[in-house]
Order: C-alpha cells, then structure tokens, then sequence
C-alpha cells in the first residue's frame, strides 16, 4: 500500500505539512472541516478532529491550536 504521506507516492499531489501554520482560510468546499485536513502530511500529526466552523466562520483546534477561517 502506497504510503499517503509523500507527494511521490500519492501520484505527484503536494502535501502541506500538518501543524506548520497557525491560521489556515478554508472554503465551503472544505467541509466538513477536519484537522489535520487531507492536503497534510499524517505521520506527525494528532488524530483527526471534526471542528464546526459552518456558524461562525472560524474554528481552532484543540489538539494544536490551528485556527480556521472560513472564506467564502
């Protein structure tokens, strides 16, 4: 099984490393809204946590203190 932590493995898709940012801008098409989200690397992560961000337009996650803003 291909490992979905590298960009060669996962047919030439970037990955963005999870954790490496403070502040991520998500739209609509994001949702529903998870950290780390799919375009990040897993291996050094937290486990996924489902954050609710549809009624205020932002979200933080309790695991690494990411926060998210919804832009559209």
């Amino acid at each position: 099984m291909p490992s979905p932590n590298t960009a060669a493995d996962a047919g030439g898709k970037q990955y963005i490393e999870a954790n490496a940012e403070n502040r991520y801008e998500v739209t609509r098409a994001d949702l529903p809204l998870h950290c780390p989200m799919d375009s990040m690397t897993l291996w050094n992560s937290h486990p996924r946590v489902y954050l609710p961000i549809e009624d205020t337009g932002r979200a933080k996650c309790p695991y690494c203190g990411a926060e998210y803003v919804l832009t559209d």
